[in-house]
């Protein structure tokens, strides 16, 4: 980190110690994913970005083509006059032109179709949409070959460090989260993330899913937060909830789709009659995991008992990140036997080729960290296996077993597998 990002570093925590709002605009945090967003532009007539409310979408949008227009289909004039007469809604636009919230009209996407075939200038359109299902089945039917999918979720580690806005330390990362408002606008996480849960519920739940009693749904996603990083076992969990294991399934497909949890498949190989076949549940956003888990405070993650739970997600969200942000298939994975050997995370970057990660919430490494790690290595013939180590602490370490990285230095592991 350069000594400006630690002054700007020291100046942001001081702020928020004192729960003030800066005098000055923070500016925008740049993303990663601007730059594929911008070779996207060059390629495809329309891109689509996909991702959580409130993860940045729109700002990304605009700082990529600031001469861009732009329409919300958020604004209920701006959506009448878009569903009531599509064509001249779209006549008004030239150039670059941003549509927000797009899943807000999906008929709009059939006029779109002719515009484009019209005129296939790359970069036309970009389109931005919060929930992944409607967006995805509404651009597949209508402009199949003509956009290019990209998915935001919130900041990474590594964004914020790189603009002197990083956590002070982990359990304050693991409490609050990296949405964008939290590090943008300084609010308080514990607020922010009420607000936004119950912004969830009333909007995306009732518009998907037409959930008549939220209380149920609210509980059933408190429930999958004490399972964030855990084998998801369906009927377990529909049974905990008061639920069919079919409505169970249903509402695991919204939390998906809305970018509220992720699964991370098993890895299969010629052992797969010994291998565990169940998903692992994680959540895109740890400080919302911890928030419905009642944490308010980063003291209370300490001492906590899914503190190590919490940071494993965390860290399958970087390396979600890291493959995403840069257009690239996440190709994430776990391992575990039925014996209990376990990898974490692996990313298969090759045929034959295995990143092998795992995540350790300890703040000293201890050898039984390595078990898993020099188990798999013996026992997947005919795979390259590169083994990795986080850990809650603070130092590298090269060791003969792995590569042991802290957790505010995962910069090797995440340019390794952004460039796989």
């Amino acid at each position: 980190m350069s000594a400006i990002a630690r002054l700007r570093h020291f100046i942001y925590s001081c702020i928020r110690l004192a729960k003030l709002k800066p005098s000055i605009p923070l500016k925008p945090i740049p993303r990663v994913l601007e730059e594929t967003l911008r070779k996207r532009l060059s390629g495809f007539p329309v891109v689509a970005i996909t991702g959580p409310r409130q993860s940045g979408k729109t700002t990304l949008a605009r700082l990529a083509s600031p001469e861009a227009s732009y329409f919300s289909l958020e604004d209920p004039d701006t959506r009448a006059f878009a569903l009531e007469d599509a064509r001249g809604f779209l006549r008004q636009t030239a150039g670059t032109t941003i549509i927000d919230e797009v899943q807000r009209g999906p008929a709009l996407l059939s006029y779109l179709q002719g515009l484009v075939d019209a005129d296939p200038r790359p970069g036309r359109f970009i389109l931005t949409g919060s929930s992944q299902i409607e967006v995805i089945e509404s651009l597949t039917q209508s402009l199949a070959g003509r956009v290019g999918m990209l998915t935001l979720l919130p900041f990474s580690l590594a964004e914020l460090q790189d603009a002197g806005r990083a956590p002070a330390d982990l359990d304050q990362l693991l409490q609050g989260g990296l949405f964008p408002p939290i590090h943008d606008r300084l609010v308080p996480p514990e607020d922010w993330l009420r607000s936004y849960f119950a912004t969830y519920l009333e909007r995306d739940v009732r518009q998907i899913l037409r959930v008549k009693d939220l209380s149920t749904f609210q509980r059933f996603v408190q429930l999958c937060a004490g399972r964030s990083g855990q084998l998801l076992n369906v009927t377990s969990l529909a049974a905990d909830a008061g639920i069919t294991r079919i409505t169970a399934e249903a509402w695991i497909s919204v939390l998906e789709a809305s970018h509220v949890v992720f699964l991370v498949q098993p890895w299969f190989t010629n052992l797969s009659k010994r291998l565990i076949k169940a998903p692992k549940l994680h959540f895109c956003d740890v400080g919302l995991a911890a928030w419905l888990l009642g944490i308010r405070r980063p003291e209370h993650v300490m001492s906590h008992p899914l503190r190590g739970a919490l940071f494993e997600s965390w860290v399958l969200t970087e390396i979600l990140k890291a493959r995403t942000h840069r257009g690239l298939r996440p190709a994430l994975f776990h391992l575990r036997d039925r014996d209990g050997h376990e990898i974490d995370a692996c990313v298969e970057t090759a045929p034959g080729r295995l990143e092998a990660i795992e995540i350790k919430s300890g703040g000293t490494v201890a050898s039984d960290f390595f078990d898993g790690l020099d188990f798999w290595r013996r026992h997947l013939p005919g795979v390259g296996v590169t083994p990795w180590l986080v850990y809650g602490g603070d130092s590298v370490q090269s060791r003969e077993k792995a590569t042991v990285l802290p957790w505010n230095g995962l910069q090797p592991l995440v340019e390794r597998l952004g460039q796989a």
